[in-house]
């Protein structure tokens, strides 16, 4: 492997897994060209006129897709740490005698830990996905056989478009379908509101299973998932338990550290002159983030304010939002908890949208950059602004990207983070891996204080004479080294070893990530 040097100064490899990559560029420099990849042509001859779909099982329908060696699986991951299929699947696979699989899932949780044994042994050779603990953690280890490649939501979307990845076989998890292969998420024992993160899938593999615990007559509507895309259907007694797809992250935060950090942001978003009538606004599904939505809510009630929409992963808190009045729309990207999956079936403006809409880089815009504030999390950030959503400092790949690169081009994006956890510093000199270059986020709220970026004059001006505690990044992080001792303590890595890829929102490599020597 053949490491070289990036836009921004870091080593990356120009091979991965046997295909070619391409070193980052910087932002907004790397512009493809050609036409979008063509799933294969078929003919309704070919399929049942009566447009009966079921297989008996999966393993039939994996038999009936064609499935063999060293070919691409895609699963996606709208039931999170509720997911009962993925691990079946995979259980299936493995009967079968089949190795060499390289898995894409949109992202997966410890419940998916039941797979280490499947890379152990070979069945998988190796995860292009977001990895979330276990798997991160035997990634960073070294064990598994190929390397990982972890990208956006955006980045997904956009790496099967352009044909840099080719599903052989996507197995869709669908709380509600119809025989003909009609789908949704937002009903049914196991909805989970969207299924939105498989739309790419269903338009671009060869084959297309979706499997359902809820099987009803034609059509189901609405679908999410169109039949015409959809090879075979299977109907298993669950996929899972809704109540896990509620993340750990969805309850709003009790740290007194936390909720100030919070009342900055909503008193910066105000201050700024951000928060006006039609404004619009995404925040993700951290308790920090969620306490500062209830925040918001209540200047935006005392001063008549109301968005016209806003973006998540829906939750009960953005769901009443909406139901008080407070904005047009909600266009929802994910749902990360049963009120939103509620919301989702019965209120008209609560929209459910995808990747490619949201957040493809290589598509005639997206959402993300009409976003007025996106208001993300960070594992670290740097005194240039750089920040870190998937290591920790000790090297340890914990976490995936998510939409949060795609979010960075809103016109304001402000991270909302403590300026320590468990003693360990989160801002430093220079992050353990590169996510986000310094130049797109543009404020760093913590407990201590408030940094804006300096290419940011005019937010700068905006609060020029604010009450608010505005600090340099380098007095933030001066005071975070002197309460914890100085600079967290640097892994060490087996720089050697590169155990997974960080790709920018345009498809280019913008970091690794090396084996933790322990």
């Amino acid at each position: 492997m053949k490491l070289v040097r990036n836009d921004a100064g870091r080593l990356v490899p120009d091979e991965v897994n046997g295909q070619k990559q391409i070193p980052y560029m910087g932002v907004n420099k790397h512009k493809p060209n050609g036409n979008k990849y063509k799933p294969p042509i078929r003919t309704c001859i070919d399929y049942p006129p009566d447009g009966n779909k079921v297989v008996e099982n999966l393993k039939s329908a994996l038999k009936k897709s064609g499935l063999k060696d060293g070919m691409t699986i895609s699963t996606h991951h709208h039931l999170r740490n509720g997911d009962v299929l993925t691990n079946m699947l995979f259980d299936t696979i493995k009967s079968m005698g089949i190795k060499n699989i390289r898995w894409f899932p949109s992202a997966s949780f410890p419940v998916h830990s039941h797979l280490i044994k499947y890379l152990e042994d070979g069945t998988i050779h190796h995860i292009e996905g977001s990895m979330n603990g276990p798997l991160g953690k035997f990634t960073t280890e070294g064990k598994m056989k190929g390397v990982g490649v972890l990208r956006s939501h955006g980045g997904r979307y956009q790496s099967v478009q352009d044909g840099e990845v080719h599903i052989d076989i996507a197995v869709i998890a669908a709380p509600t379908a119809d025989p003909f292969g009609n789908a949704t998420g937002d009903r049914g024992p196991s909805a989970c509101g969207l299924i939105g993160f498989a739309l790419v899938d269903s338009e671009y593999a060869d084959k297309v299973i979706i499997v359902t615990d809820n099987l009803i007559p034609f059509p189901c509507v609405p679908w999410q998932i169109q039949g015409n895309n959809v090879d075979f259907v299977v109907k298993i007694d669950s996929l899972g338990d809704p109540s896990k797809i509620v993340s750990g992250t969805t309850q709003v935060t009790k740290s007194p550290d936390r909720l100030l950090i919070a009342e900055y942001v909503a008193r910066f978003i105000d201050e700024a002159g951000i928060m006006k009538d039609g404004f619009s606004l995404q925040a993700g599904a951290g308790g920090t983030n969620l306490a500062f939505l209830l925040y918001l809510k209540e200047k935006m009630k005392r001063k008549g304010v109301k968005a016209r929409f806003m973006r998540g992963g829906s939750t009960k808190y953005l769901v009443e939002t909406l139901e008080e009045g407070l904005t047009d729309y909600i266009l929802d990207g994910q749902t990360f908890d049963l009120e939103g999956v509620r919301s989702m079936r019965e209120n008209v403006n609560h929209v459910n949208t995808s990747p490619f809409t949201s957040y493809n880089f290589h598509g005639k815009g997206n959402f993300a950059s009409i976003v007025d504030v996106a208001v993300l999390g960070a594992t670290e950030v740097d005194v240039n602004f750089n920040a870190n959503v998937v290591t920790h400092s000790d090297g340890y790949l914990l976490h995936g990207i998510g939409g949060w690169q795609n979010c960075l081009y809103s016109k304001c994006t402000i991270l909302a983070i403590p300026t320590f956890r468990d003693r360990i510093p989160v801002i430093m000199d220079e992050v353990t891996t590169l996510c986000a270059p310094g130049e797109l986020v543009d404020v760093i709220i913590t407990e201590r204080g408030i940094a804006i970026n300096p290419l940011r004059k005019d937010l700068i001006k905006a609060v020029k004479g604010s009450s608010l505690p505005i600090k340099t990044i380098h007095e933030l992080k001066d005071e975070v080294y002197e309460i914890c001792g100085g600079a967290p303590q640097k892994p060490k890595l087996n720089k050697e070893k590169v155990i997974a890829i960080i790709k920018w929102v345009d498809g280019t490599v913008i970091d690794s990530v090396f084996q933790v020597v322990k």
